[in-house]
């Protein structure tokens, strides 16, 4: 229950935020668009460390976030419950997609390592990657925001 919670919120954020697009490169609510693709672009070259912690888990709660594409809509959704096989990560989808119809909470969901958006663990009562989250952080109410950097482990 802690994992959905806390994943909740951070998908929530994700929504609120308006990351959830009809495209890649949309921006519905004012976070810095180069900050975004620095972010992922980072998750992605980072994606290696995660496996490692994957696989030798010092941490809980591991999960990527994926692109889902349905028509000309992209949704980037947390899977959680993830496991990592010959380039793919598979998981479950643990939000409740807001842009996109072809995938529901609870699906497995498989997505190729290059293509992920981001990744993330809590070890510590820190939270290690989630660097979407990071560039969002700005246009979120500051008691929300203030609440998510207490968390967040130093980049």
């Amino acid at each position: 229950m802690m994992k959905r919670s806390f994943l909740s919120l951070i998908a929530l954020s994700w929504v609120w935020c308006g990351c959830a697009s009809k495209s890649d490169t949309a921006v519905w609510s004012g976070y810095d668009e180069k900050e975004m693709a620095a972010a992922i672009a980072r998750a992605r070259s980072e994606v290696d460390t995660f496996i490692r912690e994957l696989a030798h888990p010092t941490g809980t709660d591991h999960a990527v976030k994926a692109p889902i594409r349905d028509g000309n809509n992209t949704e980037h959704v947390w899977l959680s419950e993830v496991t990592y096989k010959d380039g793919k990560f598979e998981g479950t989808i643990d939000n409740q997609p807001e842009a996109v119809r072809n995938v529901k909470i609870g699906q497995r969901w498989v997505v190729e390592k290059h293509k992920i958006s981001d990744w993330m663990f809590l070890r510590n009562g820190k939270m290690y990657g989630n660097y979407t989250l990071r560039p969002l952080l700005k246009t979120m109410p500051e008691d929300e925001a203030e609440q998510l950097r207490s968390i967040l482990a130093e980049p």
